[in-house]
């Protein structure tokens, strides 16, 4: 799990993000991803301030299906 946590007196963006959140590579997965915000709406406006802000972003992501063949397992003896 990746975890952040951000803290501003004052926070501005001068443009609205863009983000987006990838797994590149093979293999079937589970992921999930959320933030918890204070004093930050889900979707910010460009140019207004927010005072006191903390937002938490959480990342997680598991394979679920089997090893390819040729992979390592995760005992560390090959298929």
């Amino acid at each position: 799990m990746f975890r952040a946590t951000v803290r501003a007196d004052r926070l501005r963006f001068v443009e609205e993000p863009r983000t987006a959140v990838r797994f590149p590579g093979t293999g079937k997965r589970t992921s999930t991803s959320r933030s918890e915000r204070t004093n930050v709406p889900g979707e910010v406006v460009a140019g207004k301030e927010y005072r006191d802000a903390l937002i938490v972003y959480r990342l997680a992501t598991r394979l679920t299906g089997q090893p390819e063949d040729g992979r390592d397992t995760e005992d560390g003896a090959g298929a």
